[in-house]
C-alpha cells in the first residue's frame, strides 16, 4: 500500500469514539461524526481491538471470519471488546467497500516467554480456559519502541487512566505490568491495579459482596480515586501541595507501585538503557516522573525520554504494513 494513503483510524474508548485521518504520518481529518467520513477520500481503516486472545498475534484484514472470533473473544474484555466491535460495525455500515485493518493491544506482548505469562495455577484449568497474562496497552508500546529504534532495553511507562509498563527487548515486549485484565498492576486513575486475591475472596465470603460489585467497585471506584477522591493526577498533585493528606496518600501509593514495577521491568531485561513515559501522567506530570526515578541510580544512568502517545500513528503503521 502506498504511504500516502489515507488510512481512517477508529479508536473506541470507554466513552467515547475517536476518528482521525492520517495521510502518511499527518492528520489530515478529524471527523466529528460517522456521516462525514465518506468524502474524504479513506483507502483502509484501522481499528483498534483491545483484546486478540491466543489467536491474533498481529494485525489482519478483516472478513467474516475475523469478525465471529472478535466477537467470541469479548468474554476475555467484556467491557471494552464490545465498544471496538459496535464501532468497528458502524465504519463497515459508512464504508462498506473499505477494507478494515485488526490493529490489536494484546498483539505485542505475544513474544513475551512462558515464564512471565504463565499464572501458577493448576494445569487443568490453564489447559481449559485461556488464563494467562495477556497484557495490554501494545499499540502504544510499539510505538515507543519504534521511536527508540537502537536502544536495547527499554522500559516504556504508558501513564494515563490507564497506566501499564512494558519491558522492551531489541524492540520486542518481554514482560509488562498488566495481566488477564487490565486491573493488574499498577495504581490507575479508577483501577486498584494488583491486590491480593485472597483480599476479594475475604469480601466476598464474609462481608458478601457480589462478584459484580466487586468487579465495578475494583474497576470504577478504586485507584486513585478511591484513595483521593479524585481520578485526576493534576488536582491530587493541587491537592498534597496544600497539605491534603489523602492526595498525600495516594501519590505515594502511586509512586511505590510504579517505582517497584520499573526495577521489576529493569530485572526482565538485564538492565535497562532507557526510560520512556508516555500517556497523560506520563506526558504533563514531572512530578511523577521526577518521583517516580528518585533512589533507582543503582540502575546505572538510563536515558529518560517523554514521548506523546501516538497509538493513531502506530495503527496507521501497522495497517500499511498488512496490506499489500
Amino acid at each position: 500500500m502506498d504511504v500516502a494513503s489515507r488510512v481512517l483510524v477508529v479508536n473506541a474508548g470507554s466513552s467515547s469514539l475517536k476518528l482521525s485521518v492520517l495521510e502518511g504520518d499527518e492528520v489530515v481529518a478529524s471527523p466529528g461524526d460517522l456521516d462525514e467520513l465518506g468524502g474524504l477520500g479513506i483507502d483502509v481503516a484501522g481499528h483498534r481491538i483491545v483484546h486478540g486472545g491466543d489467536e491474533f498475534h498481529e494485525p489482519v484484514l478483516i472478513d467474516e471470519r475475523v469478525r465471529r472470533r472478535l466477537d467470541a473473544l469479548t468474554d476475555l474484555a467484556p467491557l471494552h471488546q464490545p465498544k471496538s466491535l459496535r464501532a468497528l460495525d458502524a465504519v463497515t455500515a459508512v464504508l462498506p467497500d473499505v477494507p478494515a485493518v485488526a490493529c490489536f493491544d494484546t498483539a505485542f506482548h505475544a513474544t513475551i516467554p512462558a515464564a512471565a505469562t504463565t499464572y501458577a495455577i493448576p494445569r487443568e484449568w490453564r489447559r481449559r480456559w485461556p488464563l494467562r497474562r495477556f497484557g495490554f496497552h501494545g499499540l502504544s508500546h510499539a510505538y515507543i519502541a519504534r521511536q527508540l529504534t537502537g536502544r536495547r532495553r527499554i522500559v516504556s511507562c504508558h501513564l494515563g487512566a490507564g497506566a501499564s509498563l512494558c519491558a522492551i527487548l531489541d524492540g520486542r515486549s518481554v514482560d509488562t505490568t498488566m495481566g488477564f485484565t487490565p486491573l493488574e498492576g499498577l495504581v490507575m486513575a479508577t483501577r486498584s491495579g494488583s491486590i491480593d486475591p485472597g483480599l476479594v475472596l475475604w469480601l466476598e465470603e464474609h462481608v458478601g459482596m457480589p462478584p459484580s460489585e466487586l468487579a465495578a467497585t475494583l474497576e470504577r471506584r478504586s485507584g486513585l480515586l478511591g484513595l483521593a477522591g479524585s481520578a485526576d493526577m493534576r488536582a491530587i498533585l493541587e491537592a498534597e501541595a496544600a497539605g491534603d493528606e489523602d492526595a498525600a496518600l495516594a501519590v505515594g501509593v502511586y509512586v511505590h507501585r510504579l517505582r517497584a514495577s520499573v526495577c521489576a521491568m529493569a530485572a526482565a531485561l538485564g538492565g535497562v538503557d532507557a526510560i520512556a513515559f508516555t500517556g497523560g501522567v506520563g506526558e504533563n506530570a514531572a512530578a511523577i516522573r521526577e518521583r517516580a526515578l528518585q533512589g533507582l541510580d543503582f540502575l546505572g544512568d538510563p536515558e529518560v525520554h517523554v514521548i506523546p502517545a501516538r497509538e493513531d500513528l502506530e495503527i496507521a503503521h501497522q495497517v500499511r504494513a498488512t496490506l499489500p
